[in-house]
């Protein structure tokens, strides 16, 4: 294939590209290409699209990059056209120095699939140097007894260039002295010898000056001059005799400074100053200049910097003898210098992926890299290997040539990054190794599905606790991470047992608090249970399932609530207790519930109030109400009750309930009948709005009866007057009626002394309907045990009172064993008094 640059052709360009595919898209030969120094940015170097096979979209599309073996980029790669084109300006002579040829080695690498493929440019010598004589004046000190044909050794003109560009030959001027030779050493180097034609006489001339040019091969040539100065000396018979011409030594590289490399001897078998000789090195290169050093007086050559292997493997000194009377001899010392194990082997990473999916199959390319180690023979011979267990192995494409692959299944869950360490070591005594470590980091993949802490989150919330309050919270973790890790939380089922949960309590789906969503009451709802979901932020998400349990905690909040006697009732309705009750007589009983639960529930009763503190007594459990002692004759008849109904919780809740106990000394029918007859009243007090104006009617007819009745009885009552002062006797008593009602005061006893107040209460209720009380006249009851004399007058007194009607008699709920110890119910309004 002939490669052409682009500005100007080039002859002697034609290479040959050899592109072989291996293995994993690895090539095993190499193509070379070739570019003249100091070429000009944009210079055209070869077409790779065209060499590979590739058009340049397919170039392009493949990412295509140069991966230069140094750390410069001299080389740039048109993705676009294929083109290689020079980037930066090359000096062969700065980067191979002497070497040749001068190799710019690198990698084109291709992604989709990856592919590797090896190149090297050879940098062609222009002649851009001239030759260049160190010491622009060069002095000789020729004795006139030299011979004819004697040859004298000159300091070399040093060219960088190579090839034809460098050094060629030596010319002198014109002169009828000396003619000069060019000589060629082992190198290739050319070096200059000056020869006498004819025998110099110092007595004519003591000085010969010319000229000496050095003159390369380039086209055009390139020269440079010096001017030699020859110093004719007096007679010195002998010159000084290297013992060999030729000295032959090793050295180690990398030895130490002032290393010993030879000693050279040289003899004169002149006496005196003509006898001694001292030695210098001709300087026929810097390199020698700056590596090497002699003793002027015993000839010992040491090392003046340390030689290293790879960069010059052999060395050519030229040492000179001189005697005192100016005489010279000359001879080589030839350098080998032997390699040592000082480079470690290098590992190039030419391609690296830095994150790799924890999905990604087993036999994933993950880098690659070659080997290189600059020492030679065995000391250049690497092998490599992964220090540690991981899930990673090394194939072999080509020579020095790797991959880095994956060996097994990755889980990011147990190892999220590597550091892939790779472990290169030569075949050197001792070895040498390095390690380079490739950092590789898993990206996740959404394969782990949440989990809870608990299967089951039991969380209590007391009734009646505000909207907002926080019950707990949920926890659920998830493996994986980022957006795979987020977990959002939701309420799986909306209702449980009939109950809207949803109403109930709400969980936060970021951070998984579980809230009240309204105040809850223990009466209503005791316990509920419902799902709650766990799903991760993946594609598509995994989620998990848990079961939260809400116990509803009882607070005090029902006072108890009393059943019977009915709060209300008048608190003058109460029961009526026989005067001759024992102790432990059942008056009543207070029953009472709470809506609350377990200690919250718990009553007690107690005697809160009562008008004869000591008479009677509440049962603590029972509620029963009972006399603590016999009803005494000066117990005042209306006893009023406050009972207090009390339960255990924290704080405690109360409820009252006021019992109206009348005392009595006995029951009669018409009682009890006026008794039951007044509960029919409140039984049917509803009534339509048409009864509301004959009520009106009745209370002005009842106004006109009370006001004759009064007459009536004020008649009578004189009557009786008169009667009791024709006949004196003991009047007797009046009768009592004791109603159901509020008992005045000015009719209670104050004092206690067994008597009432001669005033009369009667009480008269009207109504319209059937079966209400109506207006009647009693006999007197049954003969009071106290006296038989008022017993007797008892018969000839008529007490005013209401009855009950007939077959309404009867014991209520929750009287008394007693059939007359009934609670009478009265009715409210209409009263009239006389």
């Amino acid at each position: 294939m002939e490669l052409r640059k682009r500005e100007e052709p080039l002859s002697g360009r034609v290479v040959a590209l050899i592109l072989v595919l291996c293995v994993s898209g690895v090539r095993t030969e190499t193509a070379r290409y070739s570019v003249p120094e100091e070429a000009e940015r944009g210079s055209f170097v070869a077409n790779i699209a065209k060499d590979l096979g590739l058009t340049g979209e397919e170039l392009s599309a493949r990412k295509a990059r140069l991966v230069p073996e140094g750390e410069k980029q001299y080389l740039q790669l048109n993705q676009h056209t294929g083109d290689l084109v020079v980037r930066e300006q090359m000096d062969r002579e700065e980067l191979c120095g002497q070497s040749e040829p001068c190799l710019l080695r690198f990698e084109v690498l291709l992604e989709s699939p990856l592919q590797s493929f090896r190149a090297e440019v050879s940098l062609t010598d222009i002649n851009d140097h001239a030759p260049m004589f160190l010491n622009k004046e060069i002095v000789l000190k020729i004795p006139e007894t030299a011979m004819p044909e004697t040859r004298f050794l000159l300091e070399s003109a040093q060219d960088p260039d190579v090839g034809n560009n460098s050094l060629q030959h030596y010319s002198i001027r014109s002169n009828e002295y000396f003619h000069i030779c060019t000589r060629r050493r082992s190198d290739g180097r050319r070096y200059p010898e000056l020869v006498l034609d004819r025998a110099l006489d110092r007595e004519q001339q003591a000085e010969v000056a010319f000229s000496v040019t050095a003159v390369d091969g380039g086209s055009p040539p390139r020269s440079g001059t010096a001017l030699i100065r020859v110093v004719v000396l007096d007679t010195n018979d002998n010159i000084p005799v290297f013992t060999r011409s030729l000295y032959k030594v090793r050295v180690l590289e990398n030895s130490s400074q002032d290393t010993l490399v030879v000693a050279v001897s040289a003899s004169d078998l002149d006496s005196g100053t003509n006898g001694e000789i001292t030695y210098s090195i001709v300087q026929n290169s810097e390199e020698n200049h700056q590596t090497f050093k002699i003793s002027s007086e015993t000839g010992e050559i040491r090392i003046k910097k340390p030689v290293d292997y790879e960069e010059t493997k052999t060395y050519e000194i030229d040492v000179q003898a001189t005697d005192g009377g100016g005489l010279s001899a000359h001879c080589k010392v030839e350098v080998q210098v032997e390699d040592v194990n000082d480079n470690a082997p290098e590992v190039i990473i030419t391609s690296l992926t830095s994150t790799l999916s924890e999905a990604a199959p087993p036999n994933t390319v993950v880098a690659l890299f070659n080997l290189r180690d600059r020492d030679s023979g065995d000391n250049s011979r690497t092998s490599c290997e992964l220090a540690g267990e991981q899930p990673f192995s090394i194939t072999l494409l080509a020579a020095d040539a790797y991959a880095l692959v994956t060996s097994e299944a990755l889980d990011r869950e147990q190892v999220a990054e590597y550091n892939v360490t790779v472990r290169a070591r030569d075949e050197g005594s001792p070895a040498l190794s390095v390690s380079k470590t490739l950092f590789v980091r898993l990206l996740d993949v959404n394969d782990n599905a949440p989990t809870f802490t608990q299967t089951i989150y039991t969380m209590v919330l007391s009734e009646n606790e505000p909207a907002g309050t926080s019950l707990g919270r949920l926890n659920a973790t998830d493996a994986d991470a980022g957006k795979n890790a987020r977990v959002r939380y939701a309420l799986e089922q909306p209702s449980s047992k009939g109950h809207p949960v949803e109403s109930f309590v709400s969980v936060d789906a970021e951070t998984g608090i579980v809230r009240a969503l309204r105040p809850l009451d223990y009466e209503e709802v005791r316990t509920f249970e419902v799902e709650v979901r766990a799903a991760d932020g993946g594609s598509p998400p995994l989620s998990a399932q848990a079961l939260l349990r809400v116990l509803v905690r009882d607070e005090n909040d029902n006072a108890p609530v009393v059943l019977y006697p009915s709060p209300d009732s008048s608190a003058t309705a109460g029961e009526l207790v026989p005067r001759w009750a024992p102790a432990g007589y059942l008056v009543a009983k207070v029953v009472a519930v709470d809506a609350d639960a377990g200690q919250n529930a718990w009553l007690s009763y107690e005697l809160a109030k009562a008008s004869e503190p000591g008479l009677f007594r509440v049962g603590l459990h029972s509620g029963e109400v009972r006399t603590a002692r016999p009803v005494a004759e000066r117990d005042t008849p209306r006893q009023r009750l406050v009972v207090l109904v009390r339960d255990r919780g924290q704080p405690p809740r109360t409820a009252t309930v006021t019992i109206g106990i009348a005392l009595v000394r006995e029951f009669s029918d018409a009682f009890l009948q006026l008794n039951h007859g007044t509960e029919s009243k409140r039984q049917q007090q509803p009534q339509v709005a048409e009864e509301e104006l004959l009520t009106t009617y009745l209370i002005a007819s009842l106004g006109c009866v009370s006001s004759l009745f009064l007459l009536s009885v004020l008649a009578f009552s004189a009557a009786k007057l008169c009667h009791a002062h024709l006949r004196p006797h003991p009047s007797p008593p009046s009768a009592r009626c004791y109603a159901h009602g509020d008992f005045p005061t000015d009719d209670v006893d104050a004092s206690r002394t067994g008597t009432l107040s001669p005033a009369y209460h009667y009480e008269a209720y009207l109504t319209s309907a059937s079966g209400r009380s109506e207006f009647q006249f009693l006999k007197p009851g049954l003969p009071s045990p106290t006296s038989s004399a008022e017993a007797g007058a008892g018969k000839q007194e008529e007490s005013l009172c209401w009855s009950q009607p007939a077959g309404e008699r009867g014991a209520e709920k929750g009287s008394s064993d007693l059939p007359f110890a009934q609670p009478l119910d009265w009715p409210a309004g209409r009263r009239v008094h006389a």
